[in-house]
């Protein structure tokens, strides 16, 4: 876009319209409300047939005949959702809660008592409907993310700008972006300038500025300039959508602890029908009881033993977790991962792009034989263009910004962990070719290479080590001559500004041990372990070197693994929790890692842990106040008419304490919700 076209954008302050499908939408809303409402509606239609049916018999207003209908009308409306989940069960040949309550409410019927039936009913549904609407908090709060994105976006094809989905959207787009509006796509400035505000996807809370070759995430908002943005991303890959794919799938992930509940779930109910016919059974066979006594209380231990509570505790707990974890920009890949991450007593760090900023800037040019500092830079940088290491950018970024001339080589070779090698063909003064090699790379590259290093040299590299910057011994060899040696690049990577009170913080949050992997050299990794006071330091690794690290710290214990997502895949993988400093998103962060911190932010680190010992907590207090008040109804019931004949537990009591029970541990879970750093 010309400068032109970017004062046209921000002089238009009316968007092009985009036809809407008022009448599909507006169905479609009317459809989602009743499907999240009829349970609540039915649960209203169950309380008003109980209360009129109950004052109509209670006062002698309403013949039999009607108080039967109100009967019927109660039990279809509070037994509907009941009956349908115990039916579906059933044609899967499992008994489930459903069926419990359901037999519940006939046998009070069926005894006379349908009044409690009906409030049982009530209460049950009433409870479904309270369960929904609060993990359906959960999930809009997760389903939020999906309205961060527009649905349309202005595009300039052709020369000529048009509104289009942003599914229709395709890599190379042109997509124009107004001061104040969301970018609809991950993308590229080509041109404008403006301030960013990318809170709802990495969770920075400054806005970021953008120009031109920066990147932009679909979700984010554009502050008062105009930008022209190139699509990179397809709206169905961008960070957006996938960050959405990941909560969405943790959703459906459940916790240990909720699968080893949902096994236990099915014996327990079959548990409990054994027990209830075994009450019915042996007061009618042995003792001289009425059988309608006798039926009432059955049907009562049928209501307070069901597990209820139990099983919603778990996942209402998870879920508001993982939903708070991602409103603050740390996503996790499954409710494994939660409670994992709350038993972690080792994390291991790697250090560049983690514990620092991950952008080294040339610091020294030191050189030899005669070589002037532009020359070095000249060698160092041509042979590094085609590289991605982050080491090779500084010294390309250096040279670009002393205007120092490059050449490409005629062939590259990266090799891994050691440095690269880069080779040209030259013509000397006959005419006649030669190849010329430049070598940039640690002191193993040249081992490796069986070159010899003067004592000079291997000095002057530790003293740069010692202060703290990466050296990069640069070489250049004719043919088959002895290399000479160009001189020494070093770099060094500024340390983040939390690192030292991140570090800090996990101590003060129980971590017993922290360790710091790197592929750098001893004395910089030292260096910067010593200044943000780093346990243990494993430094000049390869990446398989660091799974090796990482398997035997998890011996000791449960382990983290925080890193870039590049390099640090395999360690990311291997630890129990891998954690991946997102970056804004990167594709191998997102698909290695078990959790992601979408800003790269660490001080999200201590938070996250914090979050997931809370939800832990929150998790044991919901199943130890379950199990207790079924332990306690259940002994009201049973065991306490056995010491005072005389006592008998009110059905609609058992029902209240049920019910109520569950609705304590859903509204407990929730408060995960409210969780802030």
């Amino acid at each position: 876009m010309t400068t032109n076209s970017v004062s046209s954008l921000q002089a238009e302050t009316t968007p092009i319209p985009v036809a809407p499908s008022a009448s599909t939408s507006a169905i479609g809303d009317i459809f989602r409300s009743w499907r999240s409402n009829y349970a609540l509606i039915l649960t209203v239609i169950t309380l008003l047939a109980l209360g009129i049916g109950w004052a109509g018999e209670a006062l002698g207003v309403l013949p039999q005949w009607a108080i039967m209908l109100t009967a019927i009308v109660a039990y279809g409306a509070g037994g509907y959702t009941g009956f349908t989940g115990a039916m579906a069960e059933a044609r899967q040949g499992k008994l489930d809660i459903d069926f419990l309550m359901i037999a519940a409410a006939v046998g009070a019927a069926l005894i006379g008592a349908w009044h409690e039936g009906a409030l049982l009913l009530f209460l049950f549904t009433l409870s479904g409907a309270l369960e929904t609407f609060a993990l359906e908090r959960t999930r809009e709060a997760i389903k939020a993310l999906a309205d961060l994105r527009p649905d349309a976006a202005e595009v300039r094809r052709n020369g000529q700008s048009m509104v289009v989905p942003v599914e229709e959207l395709v890599i190379g787009d042109i997509v124009l972006v107004r001061p104040g509006e969301r970018i609809a796509v991950d993308g590229t400035v080509i041109s404008g300038l403006s301030s960013v505000d990318q809170s709802p996807i990495t969770g920075e809370s400054v806005p970021v500025h953008k120009a031109q070759g920066d990147n932009t995430f679909a979700g984010s908002i554009n502050g008062s300039g105009a930008l022209e943005v190139e699509v990179t991303k397809l709206a169905t890959e961008s960070t957006l959508s996938k960050i959405i794919n990941l909560v969405e799938e943790a959703r459906e992930d459940a916790a240990p602890t909720q699968h080893l509940i949902d096994r236990l779930s099915q014996p327990y109910t079959y548990i409990v029908i054994a027990a209830t016919i075994v009450a019915i059974l042996i007061p009618t066979l042995f003792a001289n009881e009425p059988f309608a006594d006798t039926f009432y209380r059955a049907m009562t231990l049928l209501v307070v033993a069901s597990p209820c509570a139990l099983i919603i505790s778990t996942p209402a707990s998870i879920l508001s977790a993982i939903a708070a974890a991602a409103r603050q920009g740390v996503l996790f890949k499954g409710g494994a991962y939660l409670e994992s991450m709350a038993q972690i007593d080792t994390v291991a760090f790697d250090k560049t792009g983690t514990l620092t900023h991950g952008k080294p800037m040339v610091t020294t040019l030191q050189t030899f034989n005669d070589f002037s500092e532009t020359e070095l830079l000249h060698i160092a940088a041509s042979a590094e263009q085609f590289s991605e290491h982050h080491i090779a950018a500084a010294i390309v970024d250096k040279a670009t910004e002393l205007n120092v001339p490059l050449e490409t080589p005629d062939e590259f070779e990266a090799i891994a962990g050691h440095g690269i090698r880069a080779s040209y063909i030259r013509t000397d003064a006959e005419g006649e070719p030669y190849e010329e090699t430049t070598y940039l790379g640690n002191a193993k590259l040249f081992e490796s290479l069986n070159i010899e290093l003067p004592a000079e040299i291997h000095d002057m590299g530790r003293q740069l080590q010692a202060a703290g910057q990466t050296a990069i011994l640069v070489m250049r060899q004719h043919n088959a001559e002895t290399p000479e040696a160009i001189g020494f690049v070093a770099v060094a990577d500024a340390l983040r500004d939390s690192a030292i009170d991140i570090i800090a913080q996990l101590r003060a949050a129980g971590v017993k041990t922290i360790a710091m992997l790197t592929g750098d050299n001893a004395d910089v990794a030292q260096k910067v372990a010593k200044e943000v006071g780093i346990d243990e330091v494993y430094a000049d690794l390869l990446p398989e070197q660091k799974v090796e690290i990482i398997k035997q710290l998890s011996e000791r214990g449960k382990t983290v693994m925080i890193g870039d997502g590049v390099n640090d895949a395999p360690a990311l993988a291997t630890a129990t929790v891998g954690v991946a400093m997102g970056a804004g998103g990167t594709d191998v962060a997102l698909e290695t890692a078990d959790l992601v911190l979408m800003s790269s932010d660490l001080s999200k680190l201590p938070f996250t842990l914090r979050l997931s010992k809370q939800a832990g907590h929150i998790v044991r207090q919901n199943l130890i106040f379950a199990v207790s008040v079924i332990l306690v109804l259940v002994t009201a019931t049973i065991l306490v008419p056995l010491l005072y004949p005389g006592f008998v537990l009110p059905l609609p009591l058992g029902v209240v304490g049920h019910e109520g029970s569950t609705l304590l541990v859903v509204a407990n879970g929730l408060r995960m919700l409210a969780m802030r750093e």
